[in-house]
């Protein structure tokens, strides 16, 4: 990997860092489903009127839209809205990594190897004593949310797959077309439909802020450069890169929230990741090349 593309990447990990600081600012005060509506309105449009529709069929975008939107940001948004620090929120979120596994085992009669079997192991561990020993920045419903969060991404990973497409940026770009509609629907479903006008009373600058943030930088930006980067090397080589959006994430939370660990959670924190490292960095089994199902967090 040249110089130029791997700070690049850097980049791009620390843009998506950060995002889960600013999903809090965003969310603190605002219903987290009605925040996360508007950001993916704002990352729809206008750039789908300059973005050709991938030849797929429309039930997949419409999928898409569901899992990636609702299933996925939306239970991420509700997870840091119902307790879950944003630095805690983006290392849980990596349990994606053991759900992705798990669809491939299950899908795709993927090979788990002793590697990979230590790793979780590991991770699983590492999770258990952050919410044991939690100094309130883990809650059990921040932790269902972010799981199901988890459970999502290769659920998204499975649809793009069976789509076919060849152009995964505007896949990407259409398939959130069908992302507000079921976020507003769940908001109306369990707030009625006052949680309207109080969002629109209380909306304010910061709240732009954060949606505005994860709609460019985070998901138009930071999916482009993710898209650019897989075409020029292998996931093996990417995939890890990822685990620097929690490093990020967690020194933004301190930074901007004064989000801190407890010594326990440090400890559990850096054994989860190492976990994580562990499944990532799988080989391939002789005679038979890995083709991951999805670790990609470009859509974060």
């Amino acid at each position: 990997m040249n110089p130029r593309d791997f700070w690049l990447i850097v980049l791009v990990m620390a843009i998506w860092g950060i995002n889960f600081s600013m999903i809090k600012l965003g969310v603190s005060e605002l219903d987290p489903l009605l925040v996360a509506a508007a950001r993916f309105l704002c990352a729809t449009f206008p750039i789908i009127f300059f973005i050709r529709r991938p030849k797929v069929p429309w039930r997949h975008l419409i999928g898409y839209g569901l899992v990636f939107g609702t299933g996925i940001w939306g239970m991420a948004s509700c997870a840091i809205t119902f307790g879950l620090s944003a630095g805690m929120a983006s290392v849980l979120l990596q349990l994606d990594v053991l759900t992705t596994v798990l669809v491939g085992v299950l899908l795709y009669r993927e090979t788990i190897s002793r590697r990979m079997w230590s790793g979780i192991a590991i991770a699983l561990l590492g999770v258990l004593v952050a919410i044991v020993y939690t100094n309130g920045n883990v809650t059990p419903a921040g932790v269902l949310f972010i799981l199901i969060s988890a459970i999502c991404w290769p659920l998204a990973g499975v649809i793009v797959r069976r789509s076919g497409t060849q152009s995964a940026f505007a896949f990407n770009i259409w398939g959130m077309l069908f992302a507000p509609l079921p976020l507003i629907g769940l908001s109306l479903l369990f707030n009625g439909i006052d949680v309207l006008e109080i969002t629109y009373r209380q909306w304010h600058a910061g709240t732009w802020l954060s949606v505005l943030f994860q709609a460019y930088p985070t998901t138009l930006f930071g999916y482009w450069v993710w898209n650019r980067m897989l075409l020029k090397y292998p996931m093996s080589q990417m995939a890890p890169m990822t685990l620097l959006v929690t490093v990020f994430a967690l020194a933004s939370g301190y930074l901007m929230y004064g989000e801190q660990l407890s010594p326990a959670q440090w400890a559990s924190c850096t054994a989860f990741l190492l976990g994580i490292a562990l499944v990532l960095y799988r080989g391939p089994l002789p005679g038979k090349p890995r083709t991951p199902l999805s670790t990609d967090k470009g859509t974060a």
